[in-house]
């Protein structure tokens, strides 16, 4: 397996965890009767749940660029060094966005964002 699957396998790893730990904010501020309902009158979700539930949103946004990118990257048999630096770099600073977005950290947390988006990039500038 290429590294750039071994990331797009633990940027879903990521994922998932992450929808665990908004879960787990969400059922310790509405509760699990809430939880387990039409979520019509949910409450919006404040402090570290909240930010929790809005990082996961935020990878769920960039994980399908992430994917395709991977995909087309393999397809084409155009993977290389730098398109496994793109997906080594989008996986850990997504990793590090996560807990910095949850433990509230906003500049560093914005600072992950951008280089995972440069991993974005450079496993496009190899396709085109």
């Amino acid at each position: 397996m290429t590294i750039e699957l071994k990331m797009l396998l633990w940027s879903v790893v990521l994922t998932f965890v992450q929808v665990l730990v908004a879960s787990m904010g969400a059922n310790q501020q509405a509760g699990l009767a809430t939880l387990a309902g039409n979520r019509e009158d949910m409450p919006e979700l404040t402090s570290w749940a909240g930010r929790a539930q809005r990082a996961h949103r935020n990878m769920l946004e960039n994980l399908p660029l992430f994917i395709a990118l991977v995909l087309i990257a393999q397809l084409a048999n155009r993977t290389n060094a730098m398109t496994a630096l793109g997906a080594e770099l989008f996986f850990w600073a997504r990793l590090a966005q996560a807990v910095l977005y949850i433990a509230g950290v906003p500049w560093l947390r914005t600072l992950a964002w951008l280089v995972s988006v440069v991993g974005l990039i450079l496993i496009f500038l190899q396709l085109v």
